[in-house]
């Protein structure tokens, strides 16, 4: 019955330090197996994914060591199989990053379809588009992608939809193929040019990552590296929506402000005050909160893993109306009933919510519907008033390293319970 026991109505005060960006360090370990020799990446998050992908990487002959919590160092040498299985990598969206690693070095990979959290179709056509273009045939069989090549050839892919996984997944591809390759429309978000950046460091030749098109000429083969990962943009923007919906003030340290532009922007209009710094951004709030509208859009426009978290901050802002546009996952919107529960006032029309902003959340029993939602959902509870219990809580573990620690210690009362005496005990504030 793990659970997060929560009791809200504490403004969050203090600083909080930025893990590595899990979106960005699980493409690069994929990544990492593109070499014989060894390679260490640094700031990897300690989180539930990233363990899960390093057990399958182990798997297949990867020798893994740990050296730290944080820190890895990865020799692909004596890989013996090129087919990932198992369970737990079957319900990650990022099992599908071993396809281009993998079909890049040995010309053929099998992983299972990804999966992940429940938010929405997750098409791999133009993955599956581009390995074609390069020479790979491609099927699926029994729930399994397999790819293979006798060789691997540029060639010039143009994407239908700008897709984040297709190009890092094409990017891994194409580097060890003969020839320029050129992918256009492709997603400009920071973890692909981080994911573009390891690459290089390894010897690959990419240019063009963080614009609408990238180039690419084949090498030969890649080296060894040892590369840090970026700051997570979607903790950091977790935690600046804390201040926000606690009216709290919180500065957020080790990140990249640049990346948070779109949330910064967000917070200034709906009457928070934001102030910069290079590798920090401090958010406060005194104000009443006022209504906006919000679309999700592929980078730089407002992100989607960070729409559930500025629906549950906008649903506080008391007589005003904030639309939410939900453009990149049909089924994102699933929280809201739990957040009705608490007296949120919402409505849902197809790919758009409605908020009605109330004075307050009231505490209640709700349950996380997947990774971000959960993590919204618990920012709600530690703005509610009265005790609230936050269930399915391996969602957000996925994603956020020490979530409730770092919470605490901005003075957010929320423990981790894992039985009913442990919950009894929370609810009465009973350390």
């Amino acid at each position: 019955m793990d659970q997060y026991a929560i009791w809200g109505g504490n403004p969050l005060v203090g600083e909080v330090e930025i893990g590595g960006a899990k979106n960005t360090a699980l493409p690069i370990l994929a990544a990492a197996l593109m070499t014989d020799d060894t390679v260490i990446i640094d700031n990897l998050p300690d989180i539930r994914d990233i363990n899960v992908l390093l057990d399958a990487m182990k798997n297949i002959g990867v020798v893994v060591e740990r050296r730290g919590r944080h820190q890895v160092k990865i020799n692909a040498s004596q890989i013996f199989t090129t087919a990932i299985e198992g369970n737990g990598i079957r319900k990650m969206r990022a099992s599908y990053y071993f396809l281009g690693a993998l079909l890049g070095k040995y010309k053929s990979a099998s992983v299972g379809l990804p999966g992940g959290c429940e938010i929405g179709t997750r098409a791999i056509d133009q993955h599956i588009k581009g390995f074609r273009a390069l020479g790979a045939k491609v099927r699926l069989e029994h729930g399994i992608i397999i790819t293979e090549a006798i060789d691997l050839t540029s060639a010039h892919i143009f994407l239908d939809v700008v897709s984040v996984g297709a190009t890092i997944n094409l990017m891994m591809a194409a580097v060890l193929a003969e020839g320029q390759t050129v992918i256009e429309n492709v997603a400009k978000e920071p973890h692909v040019v981080d994911v573009a950046n390891f690459l290089n460091s390894m010897g690959a030749n990419i240019k063009g990552a963080g614009t609408d098109v990238i180039r690419i000429r084949g090498v030969k083969s890649l080296h060894g590296s040892e590369y840090t990962v970026i700051p997570d943009q979607i903790e950091a923007g977790t935690f600046m929506m804390a201040a926000a919906i606690t009216k709290g003030d919180v500065t957020v340290k080790n990140i990249i402000p640049k990346h948070l532009e779109c949330i910064s922007a967000k917070l200034k209009e709906i009457g928070c005050e934001v102030q910069e710094s290079d590798d920090a951004v401090r958010v406060f709030c005194s104000k009443c909160l006022k209504g906006t509208q919000v679309k999700t859009m592929p980078y730089p426009g407002f992100p989607t893993d960070m729409q559930p978290q500025i629906s549950v901050t906008l649903g506080l802002s008391a007589g005003a109306t904030s639309i939410v546009r939900e453009s990149i996952f049909e089924n994102r919107f699933r929280y809201l009933e739990e957040l009705t529960k608490m007296g949120a006032k919402a409505t849902i029309e197809g790919n758009v919510a409605i908020l009605e902003g109330v004075e307050k959340y009231d505490g209640a029993s709700i349950s996380a519907t997947d990774l971000r939602a959960g993590a919204a959902l618990v920012l709600a509870a530690l703005a509610a008033e009265g005790f609230s219990t936050v269930d399915h809580i391996h969602y957000i573990e996925r994603g956020y390293e020490d979530f409730p620690e770092k919470l605490m210690s901005l003075g957010g009362h929320i423990r981790r319970v894992t039985n009913a005496e442990e919950l009894k005990k929370a609810r009465l504030k009973v350390v």
